[in-house]
């Protein structure tokens, strides 16, 4: 059974950091590429950042560039994102997901960015 769970979501003001961080089991990890995507409240899904197999090739969304930076461990099933000079913009629910399809996603983690 694949499971993704993800974790290290909180509450930060506005310029913190945040690492979150997505346990993968129940497939092969390290041949599959990854994303995360954030749900704002009373918005859609928006995808956030993208990483592949290997983890060397990397693409993140406009919004978050040069300010997240997404990262995989094969060895441990994990998929990271680092989260710096977080924005209110930022509050959301992030989802870690299997680029496949149909996707397979965890049940999220909160990031709450508020002075």
């Amino acid at each position: 059974e694949v499971q993704l769970v993800e974790s290290g979501g909180g509450r930060v003001q506005p310029g913190g950091s945040l690492r979150l961080s997505c346990a993968a089991s129940g497939f092969t990890f390290s041949t599959y590429d990854m994303s995360w995507v954030r749900q704002a409240p009373g918005k859609g899904l928006e995808w956030v950042s993208h990483i592949n197999s290997g983890g060397d090739s990397t693409f993140y969304a406009d919004s978050v560039k040069g300010r997240f930076t997404i990262s995989r461990d094969n060895a441990k099933n994990t998929l990271y994102l680092q989260m710096n000079s977080l924005k209110t913009e930022d509050h959301a629910v992030y989802y870690c997901a299997t680029h496949t399809f149909p996707p397979y996603w965890g049940q999220g983690t909160q990031v709450t960015v508020s002075s």
